[in-house]
Parts: C-alpha cells; sequence; structure tokens
C-alpha cells in the first residue's frame, strides 16, 4: 500500500512540474496574428449562411429575421424573402463547411470521449488566462462573471457581479439545441441603475429599472403606450418615487402599466425610450455542447462566449436615416461599416459593440478574429425582425417567471404577437423543416411523416419535446462541432453538420428565390415579440 501511494505521489508530482513547465496559453494569439496580417479574407462575413438556403419554390424560413418594419425598427426588409440582394462578391457563398462530410470524424470519436469532453470546463481557465495578460494585451471586455458560483432563484449572480439571468423562448430555426447548441443569456444595466438616489447600491432599484427596461422593449408594437401591462416581480414604487401599476399610490407594484419618463435611482436623470435599451446595457450569451444527461441538455463546455454592449444611442430622425442609408447601400451593392478590432470588439453604426470568444484548437477559448466577430454583426445590426440590435430579453418570459437560470421548462409555444398560433407550429410549417436547411432529418422524420406536417402531434407537444434532440443526434453534433474545432476554419463557416447540406446554394444565380407572394410563400408578419397574455 505504501509503495503504491508513493507511486501515486511521484506520479501526481511529475504531472505537477510538467503542468508547471508548459507556457501559459495566451487566449489572445489568434487575433493577434490577424490583426498583424492587416487583412481578412471575407468582408461579407456578416452575410450568414442561412441566407443562402435553396427554397425550392415554397420552403421559407427567412420570415422569422425579414419582416415588416417594426416601430424604430425601419428595416423593412421582407422583400429579401423573394429576392437575393447580393453583390457579385455576396453571390458567391462562402460558407463551405456546410458541405464538409464529417460522418467519418464522428464514427470515430466515442461516445465516452466526447461525454468526457463536453463536460469540462473551459470557462474558469479563459479567465484565469486572461488575468495573465499585460494590461497593453487585454481585450475590451473580459468576462467577470463567476459562473462557478452561479445564480439565485431569482437570477442574480451570486458573486455579485450584477449579472442577472433571464428566462426566454429560443429563436426559431438555428437557436434551437435540436440544431446543435444550448444556451443562456443574462443581462446588465449600467452601474447608476443599480444605485439608489445617493448612490448607495440598491438590488430594489435595480429591479426596478430591469423591469422597466423590460416593459420598453418586450411589449409588442400592437400595444400603444398608453396600453401597456406587463406582469412584474413584486416592485417597490417608494424606492423610486414613482407609480409604476397606474393604480395612484405610491407603494408596491406587481405590473407596469405605463413607461416612467425616466429611469430609478442614480439613473433618474436618463429618460426611459420604448424599444431601446440605455446605453451602457450589457449582455452576456453562453453558447454550450449538448450533454443529453444535463437539464435542457446543456454541457459545461462553451462553443462560445458572445458578449455586446449598448454604445450609444441615435435619435429617432438619425435613426430612420441610417436605415435608410443600409437601403441605399444594399440596393447598389455595397455592404455596412463595422468599426473596431478584435481587441477592442467590433461595433455597427446602430450603437452596439460586440465582442466574442471561442475555441482553439485544444478547446480552450480564445479571442475571436475581427472576422470570426463580424459574422455576428449581420443578425445584430439591420434585419428586420430585432428589438434594437437584440433577439433575446424581447422573448423573455413575463415577470417573475422570467427572471432566473435559463430553463425550456417553463416555456410554452406562445404565438407571435399579431398571430393566432403558436410560433414554433408556423415556422415548421413555412420552412417545411426543422431549420434553415432542411437539413435535421431527426426533426422531419419526427413531425414530417410522409413529407407532410403532422400538426396534431407539434401541438401535443412541450417546448423541450419539440427543440430537443435525441441522445444520438446530440452526441453526432456535438462530434462534428470538435471536429471543426480541431480544424479552426471558422471563417468557413461555424455550423458541422453531420451529414452535408444539400439544400444550400453554393452560389446564386439570379435574383429571385423563388418564393413569391402572389403564391402565397412571402410573408410581412414575422415580429420577435410573443403574446404576453398567453404567458399568464
Amino acid at each position: 500500500m505504501a509503495a503504491s501511494l508513493r507511486a501515486i505521489g511521484a506520479a501526481l508530482a511529475a504531472a505537477l512540474a510538467l503542468a508547471a513547465c508548459a507556457p501559459a496559453y495566451d487566449p489572445t494569439a489568434a487575433a493577434a496574428a490577424e490583426k498583424a496580417r492587416g487583412r481578412i479574407d471575407n468582408v461579407l462575413a456578416h452575410i450568414p449562411p442561412q441566407c443562402y438556403t435553396k427554397t425550392d419554390g415554397a420552403a421559407n424560413p427567412c420570415w422569422v429575421c425579414h419582416t415588416a418594419k417594426n416601430q424604430l425598427n425601419a428595416a423593412d426588409d421582407w422583400q429579401l424573402q423573394a429576392q437575393y440582394q447580393l453583390n457579385p462578391l455576396g453571390r458567391v457563398n462562402h460558407w463551405s463547411n456546410l458541405y464538409v462530410d464529417r460522418r467519418a470524424a464522428i464514427a470515430a470519436q466515442a461516445d465516452a470521449d466526447i461525454l468526457r469532453y463536453v463536460r469540462e470546463d473551459n470557462y474558469a481557465p479563459l479567465r484565469t488566462a486572461l488575468g495573465r495578460l499585460p494590461a497593453a494585451k487585454r481585450p475590451r471586455w473580459m468576462p467577470d462573471l463567476d459562473l462557478a458560483r452561479g445564480f439565485a432563484d431569482d437570477g442574480f449572480a451570486r458573486d455579485g457581479s450584477g449579472w442577472r439571468a433571464f428566462r426566454y423562448k429560443p429563436f426559431p430555426g438555428t437557436f434551437w439545441p435540436t440544431n446543435g447548441a444550448a444556451d443562456d443569456v443574462m443581462i446588465r444595466l449600467p452601474a447608476a441603475f443599480r444605485e439608489d438616489a445617493r448612490g448607495a447600491a440598491s438590488l430594489a432599484v435595480y429591479r426596478i429599472n430591469l423591469a422597466i427596461v423590460e416593459a420598453a422593449v418586450a411589449l409588442p408594437d400592437t400595444r400603444g403606450d398608453g396600453e401597456l401591462d406587463l406582469p412584474t416581480e413584486a416592485l417597490d414604487e417608494r424606492v423610486a418615487g414613482f407609480d409604476l401599476d397606474g393604480d395612484g399610490r405610491v407603494a408596491e407594484a406587481t405590473r407596469i402599466a405605463a413607461l416612467p419618463a425616466h429611469y430609478a435611482g442614480a439613473a433618474a436623470a436618463i429618460a426611459v425610450k420604448r424599444y431601446a435599451y440605455p446605453p451602457g446595457t450589457e449582455f452576456m450569451h453562453g453558447v454550450y455542447y449538448l450533454d443529453p444527461d444535463a437539464p435542457d441538455q446543456r454541457a459545461r463546455r462553451l462553443k462560445e462566449l458572445r458578449y455586446a454592449r449598448k454604445i450609444f444611442q441615435l435619435d429617432d430622425a438619425h435613426l430612420a436615416l441610417k436605415y435608410e442609408e443600409d437601403a441605399r447601400e444594399l440596393q447598389n451593392g455595397g455592404w455596412p461599416y463595422f468599426g473596431g478590432d478584435a481587441f477592442s470588439g467590433i461595433f455597427s453604426e446602430y450603437g452596439w459593440q460586440l465582442q466574442a470568444y471561442i475555441e482553439q484548437a485544444d478547446g480552450r477559448l480564445r479571442l475571436q478574429t475581427r472576422e470570426e466577430q463580424m459574422f455576428c454583426m449581420g443578425c445584430h445590426s439591420g434585419i428586420g425582425v430585432t428589438v434594437d440590435g437584440s433577439f433575446s430579453l424581447p422573448r423573455k418570459v413575463p415577470g417573475a417567471p422570467g427572471w432566473g437560470y435559463a430553463s425550456l421548462a417553463a416555456l410554452t409555444d406562445w404565438p407571435q404577437a399579431g398571430s393566432d398560433e403558436p410560433e414554433y407550429l408556423r415556422y415548421l410549417r413555412r420552412a417545411r423543416g426543422g431549420d434553415e436547411y432542411r437539413a435535421n432529418a431527426e426533426m422531419l422524420a419526427r413531425f414530417f411523416p410522409d413529407g407532410r406536417l403532422d400538426e396534431a402531434r407539434v401541438r401535443a407537444a412541450s417546448v423541450a419535446a419539440l427543440i430537443l434532440p435525441s441522445r444520438e443526434r446530440a452526441l453526432a453534433l456535438d462530434k462534428a462541432y470538435r471536429a471543426l474545432v480541431r480544424e479552426q476554419r471558422f471563417t468557413l463557416g461555424r455550423d458541422a453538420l453531420p451529414t452535408p447540406a444539400v439544400n444550400v446554394h453554393r452560389r446564386i444565380d439570379g435574383a429571385e428565390t423563388g418564393l413569391r407572394e402572389a403564391d402565397g410563400h412571402v410573408y410581412q408578419d414575422g415580429r420577435l415579440w410573443l403574446d404576453a397574455s398567453a404567458a399568464r
């Protein structure tokens, strides 16, 4: 026994000595190398691969993103369902990873190995590595959330960082776990929104300001400013000094009936603007591997860690002009301007700074290059469905049940605002598949027997049953993506499909998608907002 213990001790000492000699990894090395090179390969990296989908004249997954004007969002880009408005560069599909056959790479990986991999933590090592960097090499955003300490039942991070997790309904298509990843989302407002009028930290004030932000962005444009009605957690109106629920008293409120003119506490000088976040608002979005044995199949290992910060607010006139300018650019074959670099984060002319981390070949997280960060800009700047560039908070479960760590259990397939049928049902019918590429064979087999949508089965299924994959598919998706990580060719796409894509153009010739309004396959009714009345 003593000999065995000595042997174990010697092996452990050797391992520790080897680890001590190993150089600490630099999570900014890839971004620095790209910056030194001074160029990127794909200047149209903001055009997502979904925009190259073959429609066959009837399959329309495009309507959820490209839709008619909604209040401050004047993109009004529903015509993109019917026309490929791409310049000559954009007509070639650069996302060639869609066509890679990964079946051999999937078969070469054992289930036990991929499960071990996805259950490892790559977030804490990233924070440690970033903390070791000299100040001159540090990215603008370095994650400050202690993820291991987790969140209280009401969503507040236990580390006191000000981050608050919330539950939202995943956007149809790519963001469903059955198509490759689970996620979580956190929001944080600037320090002034978390303090009372004297500048002291106040959770009561913070709750009120978060509720006001939710009311500003999550209530649909089908309700006028005088018709707001958002259920909230219990709010102490006395710390704000104004009436939120419209009962004529300043006491306790559990709903917001009208937006106040300004925020509460130390943020009292900041005006409330409907359909807009206050400058300084931050979002953190974790994109995770799948673990079929974990809640919502959310593995511990991150594929990506994404960050967004509102850095300025355009007034209504300049916002409208910006949308007009982008429309002209699109018509003339140009593309949007994105400032910044990998280290500062890139920013749009709509007021948002984005930055993100992704796995390097050994699975540790690294700063994304500028070109890799551009990938996120296409969806967060200038498309018709977003509310102030965002997707998640407008789809939050209303009120107190929506504050807490991400969970599909709290969700129902609520309709979109203005609709009379479940959102996911409508998506499946219009897209004619469970993803934009009609490549999700499992969804097709489950809900499209004999090639026709089984509406009764969709209506009877829970949200989890609709959008979570089988164990077999979850592991296949993990293995396919891990193979892509080893290749480090994210500039050719992040979709690692179990089999090569068939319903995606390699090149676009001609302007028509094949979808025609006259045939009833083009829609102007897509809305990010959900019917909140169905959520109560």
